[in-house]
Order: C-alpha cells, then structure tokens, then sequence
C-alpha cells in the first residue's frame, strides 16, 4: 500500500498471500503469519492502522479450540475461524478493541484470520467459505 508504514511490531513476522473463496468471488489478502507461542499472544497489539486488503493469520499446530481477546489492540477486527480442509467454521464481526471478552471458536481451528472489521460483510465472507494459502499447504484446494 502506497504511504503504509509497517508497523515494527509487525516488520519481523514472515508474510504470505491468503486467498479466500466465497459466494460472492475470490478475496485476496496479505497477512502477517503468526505461527509460534510469542507471536500469537502479541498478534495485532497495538497496531494503529492496516490496509483493508492486509491482515494477520494465526497458524496453529494441530487443529484446537481457541479463544480470542483484544488486549492491547486498537483496531476493530473480523475474526474467521478456519477448521480442517480450510473451511471458514465462524465469523466474529467486529470485535471491540481493547476488550478483555474471550472470543471462542467454537470448533476446533487450523488457523485464524484476523482483517478489519467490516470486511467479512463488505466481501460477502461467510461461513462455509473456503480459505487458501500457501502457509498452509494442508489447506490447498484443487
């Protein structure tokens, strides 16, 4: 993005491409990779502003239940859930910055996908949507 400064906290993280699948077309998106213990627990903290068309992925190793929370961040931020196959499992729209509220999954989840709020509705993202990425190559679809 032309003008975007990379957050520091961010500058470090490997990124990636993530493509996802909805009724409503193909969505791509360019996202920090949030793969180890340190990096999950920071996540987005902090960072004040991020493209539409960026975003963070949680990677985790083995299909679990999670939960979320906004401590330290500032920004609004839909959360897609991502079980096994890269199936979107659930959607939290608009989660409110600085919340301590756990953010369940509900299900067990391969990964998360943090953009900003809005996006999920703006794109017609919805459950049952499929999620790629090179970062997970379990996840590739043919």
């Amino acid at each position: 993005e032309p003008g975007y400064q990379v957050p520091p906290q961010l500058a470090g993280l490997p990124k990636t491409e993530v493509e996802v699948r909805s009724r409503s077309g193909t969505h791509y998106f360019q996202v920090w990779i949030a793969a180890d213990a340190g990096s999950r627990e920071r996540g987005l903290m902090f960072v004040r502003e991020m493209p539409e068309d960026h975003g963070m992925l949680f990677l985790f190793e083995r299909a679990q239940y999670t939960s979320f929370w906004m401590e330290n961040t500032y920004l609004s931020l839909d959360l897609l859930f991502i079980a096994e196959g890269g199936v979107v499992a659930r959607i939290a729209r608009a989660a409110e910055p600085m919340s301590l509220t756990p953010i369940d999954s509900e299900v067990p989840v391969m990964a998360v996908l943090e953009v900003a709020a809005g996006t999920a509705a703006r794109l017609g993202i919805q459950a049952g949507d499929f999620l790629t990425s090179p970062a997970l190559p379990a996840m590739r679809r043919p």
